[in-house]
């Protein structure tokens, strides 16, 4: 499994101000989407999220989300060290991912870039 990079998680009340805030910060233009219910702009590194309180609610709880090459792989070496996956692989919009808790408690989210054919 090798990791490709790392996604921040932020829920935030205005996304309108918050995407602008993050476009300056990093001189990326942001990719704005909803699933869900909620309201998303990614920004370089930064996935800002918006919506009701009961989605917010859970995606609090997901640490970050971590870029792999392969979500089965990935998968397989999660259990393989102790870690539960509690849903997935699914398919996305963009790919597939993962959450998984890991022994200490944190959850994350791996993903990566594979559509279905």
């Amino acid at each position: 499994m090798e990791i490709l990079g790392t996604t921040l998680r932020i829920c935030v009340d205005d996304l309108d101000a918050a995407t602008a805030f993050y476009e300056r910060l990093t001189g990326s233009t942001a990719h704005r989407f909803d699933r869900g219910g909620v309201s998303a702009a990614a920004v370089g590194c930064f996935l800002l999220m918006s919506g009701p309180a009961a989605e917010l609610e859970v995606l609090r709880k997901v640490t970050a989300t971590i870029a792999v090459n392969d979500v089965e792989e990935t998968y397989a070496k999660l259990s393989a060290v102790g870690a539960q996956v509690v849903a997935g692989p699914l398919a996305t919009p963009v790919g597939r991912n993962l959450l998984a808790v890991h022994p200490d408690g944190s959850v994350f989210e791996y993903a990566d870039r594979k559509t279905a054919s």
